[in-house]
């Protein structure tokens, strides 16, 4: 042990002084001898060492904790606080070790943008998505409103063309002159027109999710985004983006299918009770652990857009991230899925009612025979569709994105980047004492 001012063990006497050793001279150590004969005998009061100071302060008695010892009791047996000094006081601990009376929080974390640099709160991400898009609302409702106004028109597009000019869906109302054939034209239609609505929302879902990723990430930072930006940042990454949105549901059925198809075969080649009742355990079973498996894989992403990572380098980097949070990560998708359908659902009444109203025929008489759903009725019905998408999707993806971002915070020190990034002076140096 270096046995220089500040490194000596807590205890340690001098080292001797005679013997290169530093452990005196044989004849001390002898049995015969006196005892401690070689030993520091204590120094009278008034000895000071030369390189002191004569003006000592009094001893005082230190237990075997450490613990400095108390002043002496003021009028009232109470003891005096220590002396507040220039600094603001943080974390001043008081006498004996416990807190003293000029305790003080740590200073707030710093907040460049939208969220403040420090792990969130479920509030603070839902005020984090609400503050990109006051923030930033030409921009993010921009994108949302020309995604929301394709996806709705080519929806409206072909459910008008559905039913309204479908000669055997005609038939198939009128009940009396269809055939086969024509269920069957029906059918197909029916399955075209529904397969083409939902690629055209998918497409759309994907570029707005990949835009407003990469504007909720220069709003954390507090720097200025236009929807070029957005743009040129998402680009490179939208068939990933494509390929990641199919493939996660595509496992989810992949799973529900294997629970179920044990059931299935019984029910074929055996016990057809028996079949059906496994079949349904097997849809529970196989449903649990595909919701399981979405939620641990819903930051995949933002972290193929903001990490710039492949599809299932994405899928492995939101299992992990997720994995010991995964009832916090489904309690704010939860969240965002119940105010998305909120929303939506307050949004479209009034456009229900007035489509009910203008609309000459409408779905309540759809079977009805010789019944239409008219242009007018499905026209304004797509205006709330892209009235409640336009408000929701800004919302979904920033919680998405803030979410991912806080699990980053949290287990890889990432507001140290953010901050860093964002130009925040000394926040790196006093996150490393904290």
């Amino acid at each position: 042990m270096n046995n220089s001012p500040g490194w000596a063990s807590p205890g340690s006497g001098p080292a001797g002084s005679s013997g290169p050793s530093g452990q005196g001279d044989p004849a001390d150590r002898d049995e015969h001898s006196a005892p401690d004969a070689g030993a520091e005998q204590p120094a009278p009061q008034d000895a000071v060492p030369p390189q002191w100071s004569k003006n000592q302060p009094p001893p005082a008695s230190w237990d075997a904790s450490g613990t400095p010892p108390r002043p002496p009791a003021g009028p009232g047996g109470s003891v005096p606080p220590p002396p507040p000094g220039p600094g603001p006081q943080w974390g001043t601990p008081g006498w004996g070790g416990a807190p003293g009376p000029y305790w003080q929080q740590m200073p707030p974390a710093p907040r460049p943008g939208v969220i403040p640099l420090r792990p969130l709160a479920v509030g603070e991400i839902l005020e984090g998505a609400i503050g990109t898009m006051r923030a930033h609302w030409r921009t993010v409702l921009g994108i949302s409103l020309g995604v929301a106004v394709v996806t709705q028109a080519v929806s409206t597009a072909v459910n008008g063309s559905f039913f309204t000019s479908n000669p055997s869906l005609d038939k198939l109302r009128d009940g009396t002159s269809a055939s086969v054939s024509d269920v069957l034209k029906a059918f197909g239609d029916s399955v075209a027109g529904t397969g083409l609505t939902s690629l055209i929302s998918m497409l759309g879902q994907i570029i707005a999710t990949a835009m407003l990723t990469m504007i909720v990430s220069r709003s954390v930072l507090g720097r200025p985004v236009t929807a070029g930006d957005a743009w040129r940042d998402s680009r490179p990454r939208l068939v990933r983006m494509l390929g990641l949105t199919l493939l996660i549901p595509a496992i989810g059925l992949a799973i529900v299918g294997v629970a179920i198809t044990p059931g299935i075969l019984l029910a074929v080649f055996g016990p057809e009770s028996a079949g059906v009742g496994l079949a349904l355990l097997g849809a529970v079973v196989g449903g649990g652990i595909a919701v399981w498996l979405t939620i641990s894989l819903s930051l995949s992403s933002p972290a193929l857009m903001l990490e710039k990572q492949g599809v299932f380098a994405s899928l492995s980097r939101s299992y992990k991230l997720v994995r010991g949070s995964w009832w916090r990560v489904f309690g704010v998708q939860l969240l965002a899925v119940v105010l998305a359908f909120v929303v939506t659902s307050i949004v479209s009444i009034p456009f229900t009612v007035i489509a009910q109203i203008v609309g000459s025929d409408n779905m309540a008489g759809f079977f009805a025979a010789g019944s239409h759903i008219s242009w007018s009725f499905l026209i304004i019905i797509a205006v709330g569709g892209v009235v409640g998408t336009t408000l929701t999707f800004p919302l979904s993806a920033g919680m998405t994105a803030l979410l991912y971002m806080d699990q980053r915070i949290r287990r890889e020190g990432l507001d140290v980047e953010l901050a860093r990034a964002a130009g925040v002076e000394g926040y790196a140096a006093s996150a490393s004492r904290e």
